[in-house]
């Protein structure tokens, strides 16, 4: 059933296999009560905010109801502030201040999401039945539930066509080397490792309080009481799930507690070989990470028992010039000839840094809307002026520029957190109990989304983790930042919404409190993806070599080389155990052997260039923030955290190169 009036807003995650009676009565009123978007003016949208916050405040929910995340506890006020931000956007674009944008969904037909998917994982080749070697990495690295989901789909995938009689496909078992009298598959998990750096077979990953400084620390402040948590990032996510939660816990879950010290401290230990954050990792295996991650993504929901839902989008309409209403790829390519390298569209920066410098401290930032007509006025003028360097910051009131940022997010073509994977961040909080669990669902959702995206994310919760930081000022606290953030998030133009999507609204709110909160961890790449990323690096050296080897010419122009030029092989006690030869081609001296043994860590091969470099070096090298880099093996390039202990960097990739450079903003 549609809502009538709701416009052309819809809060993004849907469920079209829910009916809608199993929307406990609350609910159901509460939906059906939502006003009509036909305002004339902000007073009476105020005045029917207010008419849905009585009614939710009145509301009674019987106790023979069961109550999921969904369905969360909130207090009167921050249910207002939500549908009234709602009601703002709906009439900002009924007035004309926002341009439609419209994204079209196409219904999929019976096996395209399985071919969608084996195409979104890189393994393309099983649907063409080609012999490629980066899809046989790939399935060569995979871990026993990471598998079983590629089966799984695979297995789809090809009863369909065989229903469809569209031609011959691969069996199964000849993809995972099984035989008839056993349905199941070998593969190689990624093991855990252990302090001292040697993988211990079958080891599982430990959750306990934790107290310690070799940690990324991430939740509530130090001092308000609340459970301490350790993640593990040795082992995969999906292989660490061994007790699946009872169905009827799923519906019973606690509601959300909107004090911060709800929340659990999360920490992060780190493993001998140190953190890698997404940009320490080069783009040739970020892309292979973002592969893995929907595996394990896959994977993680199947050992949860949750359905992992798609859209499928067939067409982005949006502007090719200008600021607002412009995809973000195109954005970066304009504003990179201005700035080379640039990550964050200049105008989504500047807007972050007008705020930062005067409106941290503005009582009801982003929840007090600015003037219509003087936003509409201004994004008008910045349009025309923007790019000119003419316009006149100083003339924008905080609110107003509080509003601009909202708009941008707001009209870009796509979502910030993409169309596509945005009913798997709602069945996340609304089918996943623990917030352990979510935590790495989310994580490995933010593994997934492309670049662009992903940093433009990050640049906007880092602001929001700023304004959450002045609550004492401006009044603005974790949930109550989310409340009015998440509309902005998670919402699209293009159709009417659904009871169920609306009823969706609580659970944005928590899924954007968990963005801010544990951002830091969540631009983290976890390590058993970079391990496996280097094991498919490896396959696919070792798969090139073979090749080569096959190849008679080659061998036979081996052999004649070989008779011409016979050079006796460096005896092996030449080679010092652990030595390594770092190169720094901005310093004076840019090469030295470094000895390493088990303490040596980054951070120390980093000092010793700096003091032999003190003197000889520019002034523009030694104000620059220097790192050592993992270059070529197993690896594409690698910026190693200062904390990594190099020898076990090195006994994993021996064949690299150690290259000491700035680091990539």
């Amino acid at each position: 059933m549609e809502m009538k009036d709701s416009g052309s807003v819809v809060l993004t995650a849907y469920h079209p296999h829910s009916p809608a009676a199993r929307i406990p009565g609350m609910e159901q009123s509460f939906v059906q009560d939502i006003p009509p978007s036909h305002s004339p003016g902000s007073r009476k949208s105020f005045s029917r905010c207010r008419r849905i916050n009585r009614m939710l405040s009145n509301e009674s929910v019987p106790p023979a109801f069961s109550r999921s995340n969904s369905q969360a506890s909130m207090d009167s006020t921050s249910m207002e502030d939500f549908w009234c931000e709602v009601e703002s956007i709906k009439e900002s674009r009924e007035d004309g201040s926002e341009e439609a944008m419209l994204l079209e969904f196409k219904p999929a037909d019976e096996g395209e999401l399985e071919a969608e998917w084996l195409q979104d994982v890189g393994l393309s080749t099983l649907i063409s039945g080609a012999e490629e070697e980066d899809g046989q990495a790939l399935l060569s690295t995979l871990t026993r539930t990471q598998a079983a989901a590629v089966q799984k789909r695979y297995n789809t995938y090809t009863q369909t066509l065989r229903k469809k009689n569209k031609h011959t496909v691969r069996d199964v078992r000849d993809i995972f080397g099984t035989s008839d009298s056993s349905p199941t598959f070998e593969t190689v998990p990624v093991s855990p490792v252990s302090s001292n750096g040697i993988q211990l077979p079958g080891q599982k990953p430990v959750w306990k309080s934790v107290s310690s400084k070799s940690c990324l620390d991430c939740g509530i402040d130090k001092g308000s009481p609340s459970i301490t948590e350790e993640l593990s990032y040795d082992v995969s996510f999906s292989e660490s799930i061994t007790v699946l939660p009872k169905t009827q816990e799923w519906m019973t879950n606690q509601r959300f507690k909107k004090e911060d010290s709800a929340l659990p401290r999360f920490i992060v230990r780190k493993s001998r070989f140190g953190l890698t954050e997404v940009g320490d990792l080069s783009p040739e295996d970020m892309k292979k990470i973002r592969y893995l991650s929907l595996i394990e993504l896959t994977a993680f929901y199947d050992a949860l028992g949750v359905e992992l839902k798609r859209n499928r989008v067939e067409r982005v309409r949006g502007r090719e010039n200008g600021l607002f209403g412009v995809p973000l790829t195109i954005l970066l390519e304009n504003d990179q000839k201005k700035v080379p390298g640039i990550k964050v569209p200049l105008i989504f920066q500047k807007l972050l840094l007008k705020l930062e410098e005067t409106g941290l401290e503005t009582e009801g930032i982003l929840r007090v809307p600015g003037s219509a007509s003087r936003v509409k006025n201004l994004r008008q003028e910045l349009e025309a002026k923007f790019y000119e360097d003419s316009f006149n910051w100083d003339q924008v009131r905080n609110n107003d520029a509080a509003g601009l940022l909202k708009m941008f997010i707001r009209e870009l073509p796509s979502p910030l957190f993409t169309v596509e994977y945005l009913p798997a961040f709602i069945t996340l909080v609304e089918k996943i109990s623990k917030i352990k669990l979510q935590l790495q669902a989310l994580h490995l959702l933010i593994m997934l989304m492309p670049e662009a995206n992903r940093d433009t994310a990050k640049a906007f919760l880092q602001f929001l983790k700023k304004v959450v930081a002045n609550e004492g000022k401006n009044k603005m606290n974790l949930w109550n930042v989310s409340m009015i953030v998440a509309p902005n998030l998670f919402i699209y133009k293009g159709k009417r919404a659904n009871q169920q999507e609306m009823q969706a609204a609580a659970t944005t709110a928590h899924i954007v409190r968990l963005l801010i909160r544990y951002q830091d961890i969540l631009w983290t790449v976890p390590s058993f993806l970079i391990s496996q990323v280097r094991k498919m690096n490896e396959a696919a050296m070792n798969n090139s070599k073979r090749q080569l080897m096959f190849d008679k010419g080659v061998r036979k122009l081996l052999r004649r080389k070989t008779m011409e030029r016979e050079r006796p092989e460096r005896p092996e006690s030449d080679i010092p155990e652990g030595v390594i030869r770092v190169y720094a081609p901005l310093h004076s001296k840019v090469s030295m052997a470094i000895q390493l043994n088990s303490q040596t860590k980054a951070k120390d091969i980093l000092a010793r260039f700096h003091c032999e470099n003190s003197r000889g070096s520019s002034q523009n090298v030694r104000g620059q923030i220097q790192s050592l880099h993992e270059i070529g093996g197993n690896i594409g390039q690698h910026c190693l955290d200062p904390d990594a202990f190099m020898l076990d960097v090195y006994r994993a990739n021996p064949q690299a190169e150690w290259v000491i450079k700035p680091k990539a903003s």
